[in-house]
């Protein structure tokens, strides 16, 4: 049988047409926002079962598109494109952000214990999960990285001496199980109905992180430990303004003073030195796992798993530490496993750590995809809220504002997933064909790790297409 790309071509492109017909017949469909009760999803109005597949067999067929760019003098053009604005980088501007980041802070903890006890009417806890996780966090993602000038604690940190003990060799373990911490306590603490609680969470984070950086330095503990601050790091990657913490050597070379570089979406995911052992690889995971896990302890399925375990006596609050890690494992086996099998695909005689590490960066866009998806709704929803409160946080109106979303949006969120996987695909075949010598040998090295982000697609766009419920055990 003769393979002819024209043919496979045709048959991808119909593929994608599928897909967009699918858009237009999935009707509402709504991410679970986590806090605050966020609009709730509804089901797909086609099968389940076609929608997921389709989905899948959309992302495969991208890579079988992207594999027709074998050029890599084409490659290399895409991804050293630059464009440069003039941005000042240091100075007042600087300066006035630190300090707004400070305040911001002190501002939060304040208002969590003085402002009123509801969550919709309190600033706290709208500036937390609406302006902040779901808001500034897609910012980090679509635009730049800007958390390395506003972190309050860095700031607050700089003004405190500094011990400067030796950290121990741990790699990015320390933040890895951090993330994984924060989420499971945004999980299963009421902190969206009880601002006083959130407060105090905020005070001992703040207590915990400027404790480790005034033991071990600054710099030490926000660059290997800190998990929110890496969990920025690498989404700013993904973005198209590239900053002087997630610029590559391309941007470098173009960068002039008070200058900031602009490329193609997802090009910082290209550097070489982004994942650098098999540490920040389990931490790429678990900020992956993360959102997913996030949205599926919202769903039918979860309660169905759920209510018979706890049933039986497994105490609640060790049942959901227990999925978290559990789940986490398991992808994180899986990726470790696709690694493996991408070496023997790619006959080389490179380690498979070598190939985690370097396949690791794409999922950071898969993750930022399903960010958007879990959150963009949410965030549009209550940003009224959030604006009416902060003209009045210690008093605000008995009646607030909610959007009422159009029914068109329900497909936002499943482009979002799809789009982050299709950016992931190609930052992949961009990877591949940097790593191996062979055009042949760069695709079939990618044929595991494609396996697994059809995997991961299709669990995410489950996700968002079930109805959301919330936990009836908490």
């Amino acid at each position: 049988m003769v393979w002819r790309p024209g043919r496979a071509l045709g048959r991808s492109l119909s593929m994608v047409r599928w897909l967009v017909a699918l858009f237009v017949l999935t009707g509402p469909v709504r991410a679970h926002g986590g806090s605050l009760g966020a609009a709730a999803r509804e089901t797909v109005t086609v099968p389940t079962w076609l929608f997921l597949l389709t989905g899948g067999a959309a992302v495969g067929a991208s890579f079988l598109l992207a594999s027709f760019v074998t050029d890599r003098r084409l490659i290399d053009s895409l991804h050293d494109w630059r464009a440069t604005i003039p941005f000042p980088r240091s100075g007042h501007p600087m300066a006035l952000v630190r300090i707004v980041g400070v305040l911001g802070l002190f501002g939060i903890v304040a208002i969590g214990y003085l402002g009123p006890i509801q969550g919709l009417g309190n600033l706290a806890v709208l500036a937390v999960w609406v302006g902040w996780w779901a808001g500034y966090t897609a910012t980090t993602y679509l635009l730049g990285g800007t958390w390395h000038v506003l972190n309050p604690w860095r700031t607050i940190a700089t003004w405190l001496p500094s011990l400067d003990r030796p950290l121990p060799d741990v790699g990015a373990w320390p933040s890895a199980v951090g993330l994984l911490a924060l989420i499971w306590i945004e999980v299963v603490s009421p902190l969206a109905d009880a601002p006083a609680l959130l407060s105090t969470v905020v005070l001992g984070y703040s207590a915990i992180t400027l404790g480790g950086a005034v033991v071990f330095g600054t710099t030490a503990w926000f660059e290997r430990v800190d998990p929110v601050t890496r969990v920025f790091y690498y989404y700013g990657h993904v973005a198209p303004i590239a900053t002087d913490r997630t610029a590559t050597d391309t941007d470098r070379a173009t960068l002039g003073t008070n200058q900031l570089s602009i490329r193609g979406p997802g090009i910082g995911l290209t550097r070489p030195d982004l994942v650098s052992d098999a540490s920040e690889v389990a931490f790429v995971v678990a900020l992956l796992w993360s959102t997913t896990y996030d949205g599926f302890v919202t769903t039918p399925a979860w309660r169905a798993i759920a209510r018979p375990l706890v049933e039986v006596g497994i105490p609640v609050h060790l049942l959901y530490p227990l999925v978290l890690a559990g789940g986490f494992g398991l992808f994180l086996a899986i990726y470790r496993l696709a690694s493996r099998y991408a070496r023997r695909t790619g006959e080389t005689y490179m380690a498979a750590q070598t190939l985690a590490r370097r396949f690791a960066p794409p999922l950071v866009a898969i993750a930022a995809g399903y960010h958007l998806a879990h959150y963009l709704g949410y965030f549009l929803s209550l940003v009224p809220v959030l604006v009416t409160v902060l003209g009045s946080p210690l008093s605000p109106p008995a009646t607030v504002p909610v959007l009422s979303l159009p029914g068109w949006f329900g497909a936002v969120p499943v482009a979002s997933v799809l789009a982050g996987h299709l950016l992931a695909i190609w930052i992949a075949h961009a990877t591949a064909f940097e790593l191996f010598p062979g055009r042949l040998q760069a695709i079939r090295s990618q044929y595991p790790v494609i396996a697994v982000m059809v995997l991961y697609t299709m669990t995410s766009l489950w996700i968002v297409t079930q109805p959301t419920i919330q936990p009836p055990f908490l």
